[in-house]
Parts: C-alpha cells; structure tokens; sequence
C-alpha cells in the first residue's frame, strides 16, 4: 500500500465530507451503505474491514457478493493478494486516504463501512501515532477528525445480536464456508496468525483438519451428515463452537471501541436496528408463515428505523 498522503484542509468548511457506518460484525453496515448509495447515487463504498481487504475467503469473511453490489462501486475489498502479512493501521490510513481524494476528484460521495475500528480511528484522526493503540493503552481517543464526518452507528441489542452472530455462522457453513476452509488449509501454517488467516474459521478448523485431512476424503471438507463418524461429527461441531464463541468476542470487543470513540467525542448518530434483527429471527423460527410477509415485515421495519433516518441524517449532513 502507498505511504503517501492527500494533504487535508483544517478548518470544518473546507474539510472533505464523508459518510462513516460503523457497528459490531453482523449488524447490517453493509446492507445499509447500499440503501444509503440507492438514495445518494454518486457514492461509493470504501471497506474498512481488516480481513476483507485480502482477496479470498468471501464466504468466511462475509464480504458482499459482487451480484449483491447493485453495481456500486467498492474500494480496498479483496485487492490484496498477499495474503501472508498483516496491513497495518498507518498502511491502511495511507491507502484509504488516497482512495478518498480520488473518489472525491470525481466528485463522488466516499462512504466508509467496516467493522476494524483501529483502522476508522487511524485514518480519521487528525494526528496519527503509529505506536500507540488508543484502544489498549492509558492515551485518550483525539476528537480531532482531518475529514468532516457523518458517523452511523448501527447498533443491536446484545441478546439479540448474539443470538442472529450464532445463526449466521449455521448459514455460512450451508453456504460453503467448510468447503472454502478446505480448500485454504496448509499443514504447514497451522499456528500461523498473519494476515487473512487471523481470520475467524481458519484456526478454529485447524485441529479439524489435522485430524481429517480434506484431501483424504471429500467428505472431511463437508458438514458431517447423520450417520458419519461420531468422532468427525464432535471434532466438527467443536470447531463450529469456537467460531460462534470468537464472533462474539469480536463482536463485544468492536462495541467497547465504538463506545471509547463515543466518550472521547465523536459525534456518532446510534441507529437500533434491534428490532429489524428481532424480525429477522422471527422468520427464521416461523418457518411455517408466508416467507414473502415475513421478509416484508423485517425489511419495513429495517427501511423505517434504520435506512429512513440515515438517509435523513445524511441530507442534512450535506446540505
């Protein structure tokens, strides 16, 4: 990534705008920088997540399928292919900068989304210290931002958020993810957490994979079925345990950093989505009911408590 940097103006006025949705994993920032671009046409999506910025993965790391972009265009999501080295907050910084500055040179509306909140801190932040982690350290987070931001906080409640973390993992192994960990798994790296395999799954299917070796049997790199090895079954759903119990570490550890940035004065605009999750749950459970009448109902609620007054927000930031 280039260590150069766009020089920024300091006073408010002359500050480049930029929308910033943050929130724990899970909680629909993507879904909502996309209803934010269908209403402001001339934006374009900036990742701030630290695993989707390496190319591989997809399912593993929830990045949005291209087919699901309504063809906005995305920066810094799956660009990098060394895949083998961590990018660093300053890096990051550097590289997201440079992304803005051209975004905005053609007059275009940069919108930040992600959950990595060390790199939303490190590229916002007027002065940036390399050496110092606000999040872990005794040094205060600076309300002194080098862009002008309008921050969306998508937030959910913990009972419900947790619950949804724990079903979504379920739906990403329907989805592939074994089969994508498979795939990626090198005897030679196991204990190795660098770059994309600090990503959750990767470690946690390591001892699952030492024991059955996906290029023994094709069904090592497949759900367990009923009637399969009992032993496989328990190594599998142990390995599933760890990814569900390690999502929501994430998930609290990315909330008390949200709330450090909101003590130290950021003006972050808190949007409960706990109710559209809530919904989304419910249609889950009530498998039996209308899945049209239940998809209306979350996305109503979502449409209405969420998207509504972001978009609103939004406008006034812009004005």
């Amino acid at each position: 990534m280039d260590s150069s940097s766009p020089p920024h103006h300091h006073s408010n006025q002359n500050k480049t705008k930029i929308i910033v949705t943050m929130g724990a994993t899970g909680c629909g920032k993507s879904r909502l920088s996309l209803d934010l671009a269908t209403h402001f046409p001339h934006s374009q999506i900036i990742n701030s997540d630290k695993m989707q910025l390496y190319n591989g993965l997809d399912i593993t790391t929830n990045k949005i399928p291209l087919h699901e972009r309504k063809g906005v265009p995305h920066f810094l999501l799956g660009d990098l292919d060394t895949i083998d080295a961590d990018v660093l907050p300053s890096q990051f910084r550097s590289a997201a900068g440079l992304t803005i500055a051209n975004i905005v040179s053609r007059g275009n509306l940069p919108l930040l989304v992600g959950g990595s909140n060390s790199f939303i801190h490190a590229l916002l932040v007027e002065t940036f210290d390399p050496q110092v982690d606000v999040f872990t350290g005794p040094d205060s987070v600076s309300h002194l931002l080098r862009y002008d931001c309008c921050f969306l906080w998508v937030d959910v409640a913990w009972s419900v958020l947790s619950d949804y973390l724990c079903e979504r993992v379920d739906e990403m192994l329907e989805s592939g993810m074994l089969e994508e960990l498979a795939q990626f798994y090198e005897p030679t790296k196991v204990g190795v957490r660098v770059g994309l395999r600090k990503a959750i799954g990767v470690s946690e299917f390591d001892e699952y994979f030492r024991k059955y070796p996906p290029w023994e049997s094709e069904a090592n790199g497949r759900i367990p079925k009923e009637g399969c090895d009992q032993a496989r079954k328990e190594a599998y759903e142990e390995a599933v345990r760890l990814i569900k119990d390690n999502t929501c570490i994430l998930a609290k550890r990315q909330i008390g950093k949200i709330m450090r940035l909101r003590k130290a004065g950021w003006d972050l605009k808190r949007l409960d989505a706990t109710a559209t999750f809530r919904a989304m749950m419910m249609k889950k459970k009530n498998k039996s009911s209308s899945a049209a009448s239940s998809d209306l109902e979350w996305r109503d609620i979502w449409e209405r408590e969420v998207v509504e007054p972001s978009v609103k927000a939004v406008r006034r930031f812009l004005q």
